[in-house]
């Protein structure tokens, strides 16, 4: 068979939510750009609050302030580009701002599962093993989990992203998607996929299920000793502890590994709309969530407005 010649992409289109007309992506703007204002403000505020209140110089409230830091940064990789395709008829990003674009938004991705594995595993000895908490969660331990969250991220994005890019793209150059993902990427390559596919999936069950596995692990284990306490006011009170944690952990996995465990999708909209659960809300979802189920939180932001006196 003599091979056809395809002329060779130089840039890609968002095809985002072009299916809309243009009041529904105007309404659309408007409630992202909200959405997005507020994930930043609400971040914001939570890092000042964290950062001015002694009381809140724990393990538990350090990993909170990396994933409202990596929770930022994921956004700004990812909404900014996503509001501007919504108004602008133009949606074209070069190759290169198209593998910036993945490259950030896996890191920051991937570093917010391991933070929240990290910070199950922080509930975990605070509740299994409190006598020893302080000795087994100290400052270079938590510095050291962190960072191996950031080192997984980075590592992964920049396999994924060269696996990516080494593909030639030919022929079609639109992604029916709002931001450059791996899937819809490889979807537009005139090559053979199916061993970089393989290992994507690989790469999506190591970065998404060990985690997964080793929370569920952890609230075994929690829930095992906290129905070991006598009190009805003692285990009303560890399971507070840990519901604001257990409550993002469902919202965040469940989103993204519904996309990137699922067979082969031919609902590209759909996807698109799913995406947008933990591309824009999610990321919301984790500072309110921490602040409105979190006693201590609360009270420090009310004292820094002044409407709470000091204890």
């Amino acid at each position: 068979m003599p091979r056809l010649n395809f002329t060779a992409v130089t840039e890609f289109i968002f095809e985002g939510f072009s299916i809309f007309g243009w009041q529904h992506r105007l309404f659309l703007f408007g409630v992202f750009l909200v959405l997005y204002l507020l994930t930043l403000a609400s971040n914001a505020i939570i890092l000042t609050v964290i950062h001015l209140n002694r009381q809140l110089h724990t393990p538990m409230y350090f990993f909170l302030s990396v994933l409202s830091i990596s929770e930022t940064c994921y956004t700004v990789a990812i909404i900014p580009r996503m509001l501007s395709s919504l108004l602008n008829s133009q949606r074209v990003i070069s190759i290169p701002d198209c593998a910036t674009q993945l490259f950030f938004y896996l890191t920051f991705g991937i570093n917010n599962c391991f933070l929240l594995t990290a910070m199950g595993y922080d509930r975990y000895v605070a509740i299994c093993n409190p006598l020893r908490y302080s000795v087994i969660m100290g400052k270079k331990t938590c510095i050291q989990l962190a960072s191996g969250s950031w080192s997984i991220g980075l590592s992964t994005a920049i396999i994924q992203v060269s696996s990516v890019f080494s593909l030639p793209f030919c022929g079609t150059n639109i992604i029916s998607h709002f931001f450059c993902d791996i899937r819809p990427l490889m979807k537009l390559s005139c090559a053979d996929t199916t061993i970089k596919e393989f290992i994507t999936l690989l790469i999506s069950l190591c970065v998404l299920v060990l985690p997964m596995v080793l929370i569920f692990i952890s609230y075994v284990l929690i829930v095992t000793t906290i129905l070991k306490i006598a009190s009805a006011e003692g285990r009303k009170k560890a399971f507070a502890t840990c519901a604001s944690h257990l409550t993002v952990v469902i919202v965040h996995y469940g989103c993204t590994s519904f996309i990137y465990l699922k067979p082969k999708s031919h609902n590209s909209l759909q996807d698109r709309l799913i995406s947008v659960t933990y591309t824009v809300i999610t990321p919301l979802l984790n500072p309110v969530v921490y602040s409105l189920r979190n006693k201590e939180v609360k009270d420090a932001l009310l004292r820094a407005l002044g409407r709470k006196p000091l204890s």
